[in-house]
């Protein structure tokens, strides 16, 4: 299945026309701005990233159109004061994909996804306006974990990078964190365990906001299946001992089929 130009053209101006009627005609549409959207937006996107990550084409479709309003809204934010439209915003970004893929718009060789992302970097820091250095333009209120990834990929891009998977670096981590005395040390080394476990994640091109994310939900869903399993033993979980919760949860994880660790 695939949908023709005009027929993406004919559904998108149906878009543009809905969200400035509602602009329009909606109270609460007509009194947001950038700043009281953008949560919507972050939002929207954690959920699209979680439908990706189960899956599920239906709730991917979904989401996407939730993400695609908040482009045109705030393409729509950008019009009303002059500043863009939307048709700025789709040729804008149409130019940098072309600009950035001299492999395919150009006479650049790239053979690998690695070289593209060299090629990719390289090409972001000779863009005029930008901001200088090698961490120019890193948004500080990124998540933890997309930052230190963002930072790392910015180091990389300069050269400074392991050309290996550093899992001894999270080793040597966690035996500092364990040598670790008073608290301020602790913070200082639970922040390297975490950010060497990042740089892992990163290169084995693993989302690491999305894999804690996911180890977070297998969790609570464990942890829940044991509570289940002792109430339907007549016992209360919150009234339990450790060791009688950690049983049930061995239960729970063994009836997953995920051996106990």
């Amino acid at each position: 299945m695939s949908a023709s130009p005009d027929d993406v053209a004919d559904a998108v101006a149906r878009l543009d026309a809905l969200t400035r009627r509602l602009r329009r005609e909606c109270p609460w549409d007509r009194d947001q701005d950038e700043r009281s959207i953008v949560p919507h937006t972050l939002e929207e996107a954690y959920e699209l990233a979680a439908a990706a990550h189960a899956g599920d084409d239906a709730k991917l479709l979904d989401e996407l159109g939730d993400v695609l309003f908040q482009v045109h809204f705030l393409s729509l934010l950008l019009e009303e004061r002059g500043a863009g439209t939307m048709a700025d915003v789709a040729e804008h970004i149409r130019a940098k994909l072309i600009r950035r893929h001299p492999h395919v718009f150009g006479e650049v060789q790239a053979d690998s996804a690695g070289e593209v992302l060299r090629n990719w970097d390289a090409i972001k820091r000779e863009e005029p306006g930008r901001e200088p250095g090698i961490f120019g333009e890193v948004p500080e209120n990124l998540p933890s974990a997309l930052y230190a990834r963002k930072v790392q990929r910015r180091a990389a891009s300069s050269g400074f990078d392991f050309n290996h998977v550093p899992y001894d670096a999270i080793r040597d981590e966690l035996d500092e964190l364990e040598a670790a005395g008073e608290r301020g040390e602790r913070f200082h080394e639970v922040g390297d365990v975490l950010f060497a476990a990042v740089n892992v994640a990163r290169k084995l091109r693993v989302d690491p906001e999305l894999a804690l994310r996911a180890a977070s939900e297998r969790f609570r869903g464990r942890v829940q299946a044991a509570a289940n399993l002792a109430a339907r033993d007549g016992a209360d979980w919150n009234d339990l001992g450790p060791d009688a919760q950690l049983g049930y949860y061995a239960r729970a994880r063994l009836a997953e089929g995920d051996p106990p660790q």
